[in-house]
């Protein structure tokens, strides 16, 4: 299910309607937009609440953003541009379906959202309490923001379990199989808190001497999978089997179509989404 709403998620971040919608209110520049659309339901906070509750981000890099962001954009006028934005680009992905598709798919997943727990869970908790949309597409957003920031929010204490700091988790993702040149840009560390963070994953057996990835940290590695998906399941268990599937049904022609804006490096870590044959596709963009 997280590769059938994440994608719907997401176009809040990669969509040219969605960064026109921040431009509009006084967030100009991609970062600006991603931390006060993304900080927004937690109220005017400052850095250091952010650098704990986003996690894989250097200190500084959101340092850059916040507070300052709150004297260009208010929190309820960063909450309006971000569902703007994200309404006009599914309204782009979604024309050519019937209204009654979309009503469907959002009542089911705004009835899954309304089953996260929120205990422990800082970013699904705000979003889960913010007001309910007033159309169809807004409704869909919301919902699919409130399950994807509940299963980050369980990714994130799985994470903490295995006694790595963030730029030591990052650092070792980008050792099993991403790209060190856009991860380490993408969260602002230096090359000065890479190589230390390296240095302390060997010591910690996550790497070996020469930067490969060892058997326990793999095994470690997949168990924080495993305890996500775990921490994840509530709010499918209470949709039931058969809605669930229904679920997949109506959000996969959806997820289709956003997909196709997810650069190809992208943090998010959403697998190619499969052709009817079974073959991964590349993203349009």
């Amino acid at each position: 299910m997280w590769t059938h709403f994440e994608p719907v998620h997401a176009v809040t971040y990669f969509h040219p309607r969605a960064r026109a919608a921040y431009e509009a209110v006084g967030l100009r520049g991609y970062w600006r937009g991603y931390f006060a659309g993304r900080a927004a339901p937690l109220g005017p906070v400052d850095a250091p609440v952010v650098v704990a509750a986003f996690f894989s981000f250097a200190p500084s890099m959101v340092a850059r953003a916040l507070p300052s962001v709150w004297r260009l954009a208010t929190p309820q006028e960063a909450l309006r541009a971000r569902l703007t934005g994200a309404v006009q680009a599914l309204a782009e992905f979604t024309y050519e379906l019937p209204e009654s598709h979309l009503v469907e798919a959002a009542e089911l997943l705004e009835e899954a959202a309304g089953g996260v727990e929120t205990a422990g869970r800082v970013l699904g908790a705000v979003n889960a309490a913010l007001p309910r949309g007033e159309y169809p597409l807004a409704r869909l957003w919301q919902a699919a923001t409130t399950l994807r920031e509940h299963r980050g929010d369980g990714h994130v204490a799985a994470l903490v379990t295995t006694g790595l700091d963030p730029v030591e988790v990052v650092a070792w993702r980008c050792r099993l199989d991403q790209s060190r040149e856009f991860h380490q840009m993408a969260r602002g560390w230096t090359d000065e808190e890479w190589a230390a963070a390296e240095e302390r994953l060997v010591e910690k057996g996550w790497l070996t001497a020469d930067r490969a990835p060892t058997e326990h940290g793999t095994a470690t590695f997949r168990a924080v999978e495993e305890a996500t998906d775990r921490a994840a399941l509530g709010p499918w268990r209470a949709l039931g089997t058969e809605r669930t599937a229904r679920l997949r049904e109506l959000l996969e022609p959806i997820a289709s179509r956003c997909h196709t804006i997810i650069p190809r490096q992208s943090p998010i870590g959403l697998p190619a989404p499969r052709t009817p044959t079974g073959e991964a596709t590349a993203p349009a963009r």
